[in-house]
């Protein structure tokens, strides 16, 4: 088996975060990541699409990071992007909004799922998650930033939720969501991070690489692509 290649699929650029699109990309790929994903709060997109030269060996995929506290709303948004980005989140914080998440197949990573007393996770709202392919978002930064009780909190939520999807085998998806430079990690740093917060290793590898690497080759399909289920496959590919 070769050597995993690491994504960070939750950055924020400007005018969502601190940072241009380039300057995160730039570090990103000095860390030893094979891509990120910038994927702005909905209601923060930037003003023109950023076009970024592609680096051999590093890619940018194009994400958003949905906001919106009305299901119905929300549902509007995810068929609106769906088709226009290569990784679509979620942000959660809410039981209707993640149910609404979890539930649609369309979307990719549910991030932030905790709210007052809950880690915003269910047996019911995992099920849902491993049945419609839908990833839960562990991101680094609200973690990191905190400090006290909140700290305390925040792992006993994540820990809360890492125990749901263990059972119910949901995918995991480790990312730094990053509002700045200063908020990205090489990947070392991150499983490290993560060993800390209770996943085993290869659960943190699996969420930094083979889980993102699942989500992009599915809303990129190959060439013989014709709906769902269905593929032309060249002479060659069958074997």
């Amino acid at each position: 088996m070769g050597k995993p290649k690491f994504y960070d699929f939750c950055v924020h650029a400007i005018p969502d975060g601190d940072n241009t699109a380039p300057e995160l990309a730039a570090l990103a790929l000095h860390f030893g990541y094979s891509g990120i994903t910038l994927a702005n709060h909905s209601d923060k997109l930037p003003q023109s699409r950023h076009v970024l030269s592609s680096t051999d060996g590093f890619e940018v995929f194009k994400g958003i990071e949905l906001v919106e506290e009305n299901p119905s709303k929300l549902n509007g948004l995810i068929g609106k992007f769906r088709k226009s980005v290569d990784v679509l989140i979620v942000h959660g914080g809410s039981e209707t909004v993640n149910r609404a998440a979890l539930e649609n197949p369309r979307v990719d990573i549910l991030n932030h799922p905790a709210f007052d007393k809950s880690s915003g996770l269910n047996q019911v709202l995992a099920k849902a998650a491993a049945e419609n392919g839908v990833a839960i978002g562990l991101t680094l930064r609200p973690l990191l930033n905190s400090r006290g009780s909140r700290r305390i909190r925040l792992l006993s939520d994540l820990r809360a939720n890492l125990e749901l999807a263990r059972k119910y085998e949901v995918s995991l998806v480790l990312s730094s969501d990053a509002m700045s430079c200063f908020d990205l990690r090489s990947p070392m740093e991150t499983l490290a991070l993560a060993e800390v917060c209770g996943l085993e290793e290869d659960e943190a590898i699996d969420a930094m690489s083979t889980v993102p690497e699942k989500i992009i080759s599915r809303n990129r399909p190959g060439p013989g692509y014709i709906r769902e289920g269905v593929e032309v496959l060249e002479e060659g590919d069958y074997f």
